[in-house]
């Protein structure tokens, strides 16, 4: 991943990847509390043009992200197929990879979790998740709108299964970890949260 950005280059941002892949527009030097830094102007395929801070946003190298395939898999070795190479269907309600690897920190997995609440099956909300999950740009080309809202469905029961799951081995393991990311979690996920201790 480059330190710094250049008009032309084709980025992601790894916090919202339903905005799909960007463009480069212009790029200049800045600093931000003493850190150095870049102000990116941005031509996103699904939200348009975005103004960042390389300070907050974490931008990614478009040659990092997930290529898009509505083939379906060689399935010789299902166990060793990544995410990107299964079918649109399963990627639908999969939770997402940043939630579940195992190879980040707890926090980085709750937190990733806490924020995939901000989706609804309501209006752009879940078009906006179908991007984010197929990594295509207009998902209503190869869904309608019912099968995505009954895969939406899914999806929410496989992440309150995930989250339950996560909460309760992250209780046992950093008691406070869970409770602290509860205070800036958002109102859907703050709910989910509170669902979890129902239901154990």
């Amino acid at each position: 991943m480059p330190t710094t950005w250049q008009r032309g280059d084709r980025v992601r941002h790894a916090g919202r990847p339903e905005w799909g892949l960007g463009k480069v527009q212009s790029a200049e030097a800045a600093v931000l509390d003493g850190k150095h830094c870049q102000r990116v102007v941005v031509a996103f395929e699904r939200v348009g043009t975005r103004t960042l801070s390389t300070a907050f946003a974490d931008l990614r190298s478009a040659e990092d992200a997930v290529p898009v395939s509505n083939d379906r898999p060689d399935a010789s070795d299902p166990l060793a197929m990544r995410m990107d190479q299964l079918p649109a269907e399963q990627r639908l309600v999969a939770v997402p990879e940043d939630a579940i690897d195992p190879f980040t920190s707890a926090r980085a997995r709750l937190t990733a979790t806490l924020a995939l609440y901000r989706f609804t099956d309501l209006g752009g909300s879940l078009l906006d998740w179908a991007a984010m999950q197929t990594g295509m740009k207009d998902p209503l080309a190869r869904f309608n709108r019912h099968e995505l809202e009954q895969h939406f469905k899914r999806f929410q029961i496989n992440l309150d299964a995930h989250l339950k799951k996560l909460v309760r081995d992250l209780k046992r393991q950093e008691p406070g970890l869970v409770q602290e990311l509860t205070l800036t979690a958002s109102p859907a996920a703050r709910q989910a949260l509170r669902r979890t201790d129902m239901g154990r």
